[in-house]
């Protein structure tokens, strides 16, 4: 393990060398991305001191002990013998853990899509809950959380809503969330008392730069209308929601949430590129089996990866088997939890797939 570390190490010496050029500084792009490997890569040179620190407490003891010419000193070595002992095989496991290749991905901030399924109102009420589980969830890790177009529904919450998460790491935690969520509880509309059951989709796309996606404006038909729904008079009046039309693909996107027409067409161009940087991460992906394989990846669209059970205050998650009987502190925002378990999850088969090769 040191000789994988010292590896690191030597990496971490290159990086820290790279960030202070002149030439690296003035080149944005770069910089931010050396600067994030910087990070990554000081978390493990860390470990690996305290790695170092505890092998050579046990070199050190072993001697002592072998030695055997002062009875107290051996004593000594025993006991720290057997505390560095103790505490090596948890610190091996973390390592491991933090040696498997990171996602490129997992550092950029998202584009968040929730939309009413099958249930009527009631999947629309549902979506509102989710997307209010979401903004809780992203404000408590200190995100800033931003809404970019939503169509109300009819008893309330949304048919649609789109959002971007912006912050530290948040594909990276936030991708665990994009599936089908099942909500199993008596509708406000239901006069018999009986369980309903609805759903609602989550897409979590990760934000495409302009150096990451280039798009061709060329292909793309902007259209300006005045804003319709809620948003004062200003809003209203002006010729400031944007839609945009991608010829080559017909995708379709909206914004209408700011004042200012330039701004909701720089927030409708960042959806656009992310969707269509996500159709070209998937093709990518699809050649690569483990990504296919994972079972707690962004993944399938259509598979049902989580049910709300209210009658039971059951929340379960399908991919990993988790059962959690906190469902109203989880529908406020504590979902941390449960993105715990399917990181550790899916850390679990990164790692044998790595050991396999």
């Amino acid at each position: 393990m040191l000789d994988k570390l010292n590896i690191v190490k030597q990496r971490f010496d290159e990086v820290s060398d790279l960030i202070i050029q002149p030439d690296i500084i003035t080149d944005q792009n770069r910089y931010v991305k050396l600067n994030k490997e910087y990070k990554d890569l000081k978390v493990l040179v860390d470990k690996r001191d305290v790695y170092k620190e505890l092998v050579d407490n046990i070199t050190e003891a072993e001697e002592i002990i072998a030695d055997g010419s002062d009875a107290e000193m051996v004593e000594m070595a025993k006991m720290q013998l057997d505390e560095a002992k103790e505490q090596l095989p948890a610190l091996e496991e973390e390592i491991r853990f933090l040696l498997i290749p990171k996602d490129p991905e997992d550092a950029k901030n998202v584009v968040v899509e929730v939309r009413a399924g099958t249930g009527g109102d009631e999947a629309s009420i549902f979506a509102g809950d989710l997307h209010r589980m979401y903004t809780k969830y992203c404000e408590s890790k200190g995100w800033s959380v931003s809404v970019v177009d939503f169509n109300e529904g009819t008893a309330g919450g949304f048919k649609e809503i789109i959002f971007e998460v912006s912050g530290e790491d948040v594909y990276g935690t936030m991708k665990f969330e994009a599936g089908v969520h099942r909500v199993q509880r008596v509708p406000q509309t239901e006069t018999q008392g009986r369980v309903h059951t609805s759903a609602a989709t989550v897409v979590v796309l990760p934000e495409a730069e302009e150096f990451d996606y280039e798009l061709d404006m060329a292909e793309v038909r902007i259209e300006r209308t005045t804003s319709t729904g809620p948003g004062g008079q200003s809003v209203n009046t002006t010729y400031s929601a944007i839609k945009l039309h991608h010829e080559p693909t017909g995708m379709i996107v909206s914004c209408q949430d700011q004042k200012s027409s330039h701004k909701n067409l720089e927030k409708a161009l960042k959806v656009l590129r992310s969707r269509l940087y996500e159709l070209e991460l998937a093709k990518k992906q699809a050649a690569d089996s483990e990504k296919r394989k994972s079972m707690v990846s962004s993944g399938d669209r259509s598979a049902k990866i989580r049910t709300y059970n209210y009658p039971q205050g059951r929340v379960t998650d399908h991919r990993i088997g988790l059962t959690l009987y906190d469902l109203s502190n989880i529908i406020n925002g504590d979902i941390q939890k449960i993105i715990d378990e399917l990181m550790l999850a899916e850390n679990t088969e990164l790692l044998k797939a790595s050991e396999e090769l």
